[in-house]
């Protein structure tokens, strides 16, 4: 029997080596996407979860940070492949969720056998054929696997109170929820926490959610949050500007929250 590695990343070249010169590994190739890591495990069955980086953005390490509840959960180690820098700079961004990392340059021998001997250090042995069959494959998750899925998160970020108090009520059993009083207080908490949506109150004392999100924007950490405003403003002058910077949508106030649900459902899923 072979071990069996699911594969997620940029970096082709190792990925080919992966698939054509590993005589002792099987290999899939998944994403990020906390529903096809989950798929793909149940149908799978790997025996190690390797990320190939390349030219990764340190934003979108949170992605993977996520992932490793699940994989922990199901035994699945995580093992990083890249440059020696791109290697340390992950590290030092997501402490603790590699379980092994191995630094190109390396020949596809090198990379087998280091796979491989981790595996047995770790007495994990290969997994016998998965006999389901393709035609049987079902993309149901069970309640077991969707209780292991990590959860999106959501900033919300408005000067009331009572709007801040109801949007989290409404959202609060799909998602996982964070506040912010105004824009100071969503920055810095930006700057230790990440999130995968804004909702943003377009008119706040002292700095609206325009004035928010060009910072957000021009911020490499923040900019490619998708962020949605909240507004009572009915001027389209005002809604042409905001839209200038390239929020992915507006909700007016008061806010539908049937609408609401579907808005974030389209941009980040449940």
């Amino acid at each position: 029997m072979k071990y069996r590695a699911l594969v997620a990343g940029a970096n082709e070249s190792v990925i080919d080596d992966l698939f054509e010169k590993m005589e002792n590994l099987e290999v899939m190739t998944t994403s990020i996407r906390s529903q096809d890591i989950v798929i793909h495990n149940k149908y799978f069955k790997p025996n190690v979860f390797l990320y190939c980086l390349y030219h990764m953005a340190p934003d979108q390490f949170g992605e993977l940070e996520k992932l490793k509840p699940y994989l922990s959960e199901q035994n699945i180690p995580f093992l990083l492949i890249g440059s020696k820098e791109e290697c340390n700079v992950f590290e030092r961004m997501v402490y603790g969720v590699a379980d092994m990392s191995i630094a190109q340059p390396f020949t596809p021998e090198f990379l087998q056998a280091n796979i491989i001997e981790f595996l047995k250090r770790k007495d994990i042995s290969p997994k016998a054929a998965n006999n389901s069959g393709s035609d049987g494959l079902s993309l149901e998750f069970d309640d077991s696997m969707k209780s292991a899925m990590p959860r999106k998160h959501i900033l919300v970020i408005d000067d009331s109170p009572i709007m801040l108090k109801t949007i989290k009520e409404h959202i609060q059993d799909e998602y996982d929820v964070a506040t912010a009083v105004n824009g100071k207080v969503a920055l810095g908490f930006l700057r230790r926490k990440k999130t995968d949506l804004i909702l943003l109150d377009y008119e706040m004392p002292d700095e609206n959610g325009l004035e928010v999100l060009k910072k957000l924007r021009s911020n490499s950490l923040t900019k490619d949050i998708p962020v949605v405003f909240l507004t009572g403003v009915s001027d389209r002058g005002k809604i042409r500007e905001a839209l200038v910077h390239k929020p992915q949508g507006y909700l007016l106030k008061p806010i539908d929250h049937e609408k609401l649900k579907d808005t974030i459902e389209k941009l980040i899923g449940v």
